[in-house]
């Protein structure tokens, strides 16, 4: 009889701290889950919470071993705990998953494209507790440029739609040079530039209060040569920009599932939960939401080892589409099944629905789909052989 395969001892232990990290997010998702009721409003940020992933390792956790972290998320086989960690914290507040995601795309990216002193640098700032994010879509009046001085080079210009604008010590911004091309940078901010720079108040959605989304102006802000992150164009390379998409929709995942988790208790509490109708639209909205579960699971799997970057791009591309659809059809069974109640606040339905709704509503979900359909539809194998 064949001997089982044993894991070198190197993958067994990132594995075992990748496990443990879960147990410490899990020990603390009420916790968090009760900041997010208080956090609901304009120009709220999650900082405790932050200070909390930040004590048990969580924000370091994405780096390299070789850097102090566990490698989460940037190789095939910690994407299980990554998405698992996602979903978790999307469970237990939406607004901190989307910080802590957008943290962990600015940490993959610098891994891939920076080089080791520049990876050195963002190890030191994510361990000592620093939030990194992500920053690439351009203030109306002023897109960011990174322009050549005597002396070196400066930015001018600004960001919006910043998640933890303010807050994020760290932002990976996309900035366009003198001849058009697109650069990663990022910049050394200070105390007050954080304080001065950051606008909240263009921020009055309909959800997502706590994340502290808003503008950021970089206008003068000096940059050094090693503050630029990989070549011209990187940050578009594929497959890693569309199919990075798979991190938000584990947390959109954790949303999904906490719906269904306050639709139960509050059936359970309102002695409803026997009623044939009520059976019935748990079942579909669980149906929905372990739908999303799986094909995140798979995104992430195939996102970790793309070696066919456009089947890759197709698969989470199809993803997203399942992602959202579950969303939409678990906000409609939970509203029908608990009613006006879902609707008025202090109601966790309430609250839960204003941040999924508006999270659900990412970019280019149409071309996303077109995409992935046009890579069906020109693909030779059969449906089934598609993808591994």
């Amino acid at each position: 009889m064949m001997k089982p395969i044993s894991l070198a001892p190197q993958l067994q232990q990132q594995e075992t701290e990748a496990d443990r990290l879960l147990g410490r997010l899990r020990g603390i998702v009420a916790e968090i889950a009760g900041h997010a009721a208080e956090l609901d409003h304009d120009e709220a940020a999650p900082l405790e919470d932050i200070a909390l992933l930040a004590r048990m390792d969580a924000l370091a956790a994405p780096l390299g071993e070789p850097f102090g972290g566990m490698g989460l998320g940037s190789k095939a086989q910690t994407a299980g705990h990554l998405a698992r960690a996602l979903r978790l914290i999307g469970w237990a507040s939406l607004p901190l998953g989307r910080l802590y995601e957008g943290h962990v795309n600015a940490l993959v990216l610098i891994q891939h494209f920076g080089s080791p002193e520049q990876i050195g640098r963002a190890a030191r700032a994510a361990r000592n507790g620093q939030l990194f994010g992500v920053w690439n879509t351009e203030a109306p009046s002023s897109a960011l440029r990174l322009e050549r001085i005597a002396g070196g080079l400066r930015l001018m210009g600004g960001k919006t739609f910043a998640s933890g604008a303010g807050f994020v010590p760290c932002p990976l911004v996309t900035a366009r040079t003198e001849d058009g091309s697109l650069l990663m940078v990022l910049p050394r901010l200070s105390e007050t530039d954080l304080t001065m720079r950051a606008d909240l108040s263009g921020w009055r959605a309909h959800g997502m209060r706590a994340s502290a989304t808003g503008s950021f102006d970089f206008s003068g802000i000096d940059v050094r040569e090693g503050d630029i992150i990989g070549a011209p164009g990187d940050y578009h390379m594929q497959p890693y920009f569309s199919a990075g998409a798979w991190r938000f929709l584990a947390v959109q995942t954790g949303g999904i599932e906490r719906l269904v988790d306050e639709a139960r208790t509050h059936l359970s509490a309102a002695g409803r939960a026997g009623d044939p109708h009520q059976v019935a639209r748990m079942g579909e909205a669980a149906a929905a939401a372990e739908t999303a579960r799986l094909w995140v699971a798979q995104a992430a799997r195939i996102a970790t080892q793309p070696s066919d970057a456009a089947a890759c791009i197709a698969y989470v591309g199809l993803a997203r589409g399942v992602v959202e659809r579950a969303g939409l059809d678990v906000l409609e069974r939970v509203h029908r099944s608990v009613g006006l109640a879902s609707f008025q606040r202090p109601h966790p339905i309430e609250r839960i629905s204003r941040d999924l709704a508006t999270y659900l509503r990412q970019p280019a979900p149409d071309r996303a789909l077109a995409e992935a359909g046009d890579y069906v539809l020109g693909a030779n194998a059969r449906l089934g052989d598609l993808w591994p």
